[in-house]
């Protein structure tokens, strides 16, 4: 499933093609997604200025202008698994893909389709007077690239915490965005075990973490993301990231940071926790 950086990439991949233009069509070709979607969905959508598209934790958001007698109202997107934004140039006529589900047509003459083939992504439109109260929304803690997100506060948060360190980071409500590759490439960079208690994460390590955080995801943004089967760019490129992983999927391989030998039981291993898997190296995290 995209994490952060691969939904801030496809956000900065939207915004030349859609942010002050306007939809002059909305060609929407199911009546759901993973969820019914909205009543009037495409009707409702077609001819209004998309006025700026943000991302908030793994949400596409996208303002919209009002229509006329009416208020202004917010699209949130989630691709889900499998979901991709991809940007079509000037083509009239162009075929539809089977999984082509959503067609956002510009006064430009440019498309945006969304493509879903697991169909687990879905849409919403709602009053961006709700923005704040959405359910989607209203439980998630500070984005970590956020000023709000430091060591002091992540020291508070987790102080009390008995889970270990990377289910409270996948906690959404503790951290918006955070996703199961980059959890593991943090506490990496961090030093810090994903077996290591939540509480136990404070002063030094809680900066230390908060640091690692922000440049993992800093440094996947610059990539383009991971690419994992679905994923692609709204450009349609894949991401690189995946040839930065330090330890995520290398299980046996031998860790950059220290001399354990694979070969003789060090290196890199792979536990289950949740039902996610986990890679870390034992000797490097602590």
């Amino acid at each position: 499933m995209p994490e952060l950086p691969e939904v801030e990439t496809v956000v900065r991949g939207l915004r030349p093609v859609l942010e002050g233009h306007v939809l002059t069509e909305v060609v929407q070709r199911r009546p759901d997604l993973r969820f019914p979607l909205p009543q009037n969905f495409a009707k409702r959508l077609a001819r209004r200025k998309v006025e700026r598209i943000e991302r908030r934790a793994k949400y596409i958001l996208m303002q919209l202008a009002p229509a006329r007698q009416g208020r202004p109202e917010v699209l949130l997107i989630h691709l889900g698994m499998s979901g991709r934004m991809t940007l079509l140039p000037v083509r009239p006529n162009a075929p539809y893909l089977p999984h082509d589900h959503i067609i956002f047509v510009t006064d430009e003459g440019r498309e945006v389709r969304f493509n879903d083939t697991r169909r687990f992504g879905f849409m919403d439109l709602f009053d961006r007077d709700a923005l704040q109260t959405h359910p989607r929304l209203a439980e998630l803690g500070p984005e970590p690239l956020s000023e709000a997100f430091d060591g002091s506060y992540l020291a508070a948060a987790l102080a009390g915490k008995r889970t270990p360190i990377k289910a409270a980071l996948l906690d959404q409500g503790i951290v918006a965005g955070l996703g199961n590759i980059y959890v593991c490439e943090a506490l990496y960079g961090a030093g810090l075990s994903p077996r290591r208690l939540a509480q136990t994460v404070q002063g030094k390590r809680a900066e230390r973490l908060a640091t690692a955080i922000k440049a993992t995801l800093t440094r996947a943004i610059a990539a383009g993301g991971s690419s994992l089967r679905d994923y692609a760019q709204a450009s349609g490129e894949l991401g690189y990231f995946q040839h930065q992983w330090a330890v995520y999927g290398k299980e046996g391989e031998a860790c950059p940071a220290c001399d354990c030998d694979p070969s003789a039981a060090g290196g890199i291993r792979r536990l289950v926790q949740a039902g996610r898997s986990t890679f870390y190296c034992p000797r490097h995290q602590r």
